[in-house]
């Protein structure tokens, strides 16, 4: 009767690594094309492990961020509240000195949260919320970063100086000279985060730098794709292919680790791909939508969106508008873990909507702002969005009907016009003025823009 008895005791042990709690793994691209990956439709760029986790996965059709550029959309993600809601509404200039550019130091962050509930916190790859120690990630929340912390870096290692794109690479808080391929650099890294911590929560933002330029893709990488005849299209598609394959490789890691099925995965990219150069001159495909980096139409904000979490979610797709908002609240939820009062997320828990246990959209409205009060808007509501830049006319979209938003209703439906405007205005109660300038690039860029308003 012992040997019997102890098997069964054995048999009551739980495994080594369990874990009540799942990981959260948000994985942000930086500038991609709508249509760029494979699971979106893209046929000349291979994304086979993409694919793979949007086939296991949940493909948020209508899935946006809450911004057409780099840093608000990062500030609006990593605190899960508008940006506007503290002033993060544009680029911080690169200024190490400067105590005002980058996101408000009163902002709590989804690493501080989760760290309150027994998580590691990690950071790998590109930062881009400011320069001043008092931004440095390791005072965001996070134990752990090896980090591009301006707004954009070399691929390949070369000498460094004090230029944004060429400063040495930060391992908490140490400069630490660039050794390969930046993609390859940040998915190793991310793989070492994963398997140092098996067997407790950890939470890892891993933002690649790809395929934002400078286009610099690895020589035989870019050789693999010679039928594609565009030289700069064919180096942002390496670069998107040693992204993907970096994506695999950690994958592959929480496979190998046991820690697939209760790791919860985001996918995003940042904005839209920009339109260099125009529609038919860009190395970027944002088909079917209307714009791209930096407008307010669908091109700028609306982005290929993934959630997986094989334990919970079903594989599928989901058609209600969702936003990179909802990363926080959804992650927070999980976690067993409760907002801050004084500064409650604009997010939602997507996980009872991905599942079916609720049938309610997401969302009853999503707003977007750029240039402060007064300047660019845009706001959807079920499938109506309405666009107004400055002192244009509002134009209004039936996006069920029109996604890539060629045809103007607004002279049609002025009661649609006059609900979401007033929407906006009852939204922007709750704002506040941008607290720093943009990078003096984006400055005059505007200020041609707004030259070319004027009647």
């Amino acid at each position: 009767m012992k040997p019997i008895l102890i098997a069964a005791l054995v048999c009551l042990v739980p495994p080594l690594h369990a874990q009540s709690k799942p990981n959260v793994l948000i994985i942000v691209a930086d500038d991609l094309g709508y249509n760029d990956v494979g699971f979106q439709g893209c046929k000349d760029i291979a994304t086979p492990h993409l694919d793979k986790l949007a086939a296991r996965g949940v493909r948020c059709t209508n899935g946006y961020v809450n911004h057409p550029f780099c840093s608000p959309t990062r500030a609006a993600l990593i605190t899960g509240r508008y940006q506007q809601r503290f002033g993060h509404e544009t680029n911080p200039e690169w200024l190490p000195e400067s105590k005002r550019d980058g996101m408000p130091v009163s902002e709590s962050t989804l690493a501080d949260a989760l760290r309150k509930q027994g998580y590691k916190t990690g950071l790998v790859g590109k930062w881009h919320l400011g320069a001043h120690p008092q931004f440095h990630p390791l005072k965001r929340g996070f134990d752990e970063c090896f980090a591009a912390l301006g707004g954009g870096h070399q691929y390949f290692p070369a000498a460094h100086n004090k230029q944004e794109y060429r400063l040495p690479l930060d391992r908490n808080g140490l400069p630490e000279p660039q050794k390969a391929y930046l993609t390859d650099q940040f998915g190793d890294e991310a793989c070492a985060f994963a398997e140092r911590h098996e067997g407790s929560p950890w939470f890892l933002y891993l933002a690649f730098n790809a395929p934002h330029t400078p286009l610099q893709a690895p020589p035989d990488e870019f050789a693999k794709l010679g039928s594609i005849a565009n030289r700069q299209r064919r180096n942002y598609a390496a670069m998107i292919q040693v992204m993907d394959a970096n994506i695999g490789k950690l994958l592959a890691k929480l496979d190998s680790t046991g820690q697939r099925d209760n790791t919860i995965i985001f996918f995003v990219s940042d904005n839209g791909g920009p339109l260099n150069g125009g529609k038919d001159e860009s190395w970027t495909d944002n088909t079917p939508l209307r714009g791209g980096k930096g407008d307010f139409y669908e091109g700028g904000t609306r982005v290929p969106f993934l959630v997986s979490w094989p334990a919970r979610l079903k594989p599928g797709t989901f058609d209600q508008p969702v936003i990179a908002l909802d990363f926080f609240a959804t992650a927070i939820a999980q976690a067993g873990g409760t907002p801050n009062a004084d500064r409650p997320p604009d997010g939602t828990n997507l996980i009872p909507h991905l599942t079916g246990e609720s049938a309610a959209p997401p969302h009853e409205t999503l707003f977007w702002r750029g240039e402060g009060p007064g300047g660019k808007y845009a706001v959807r509501q079920g499938n109506w969005k309405l666009v107004r830049l400055g002192k244009k006319p509002a134009e209004l979209y039936d996006l069920g009907n029109d996604v890539g938003e060629t045809r103007n209703l607004a002279g049609e439906r002025p009661e649609i016009v006059a609900k979401l405007v007033a929407a906006i205005a009852t939204w922007e109660k709750g704002t506040v003025a941008p607290v720093f300038e943009p990078p003096l690039y984006q400055r005059k860029k505007m200020a041609k823009e707004r030259k070319v308003e004027e009647p």
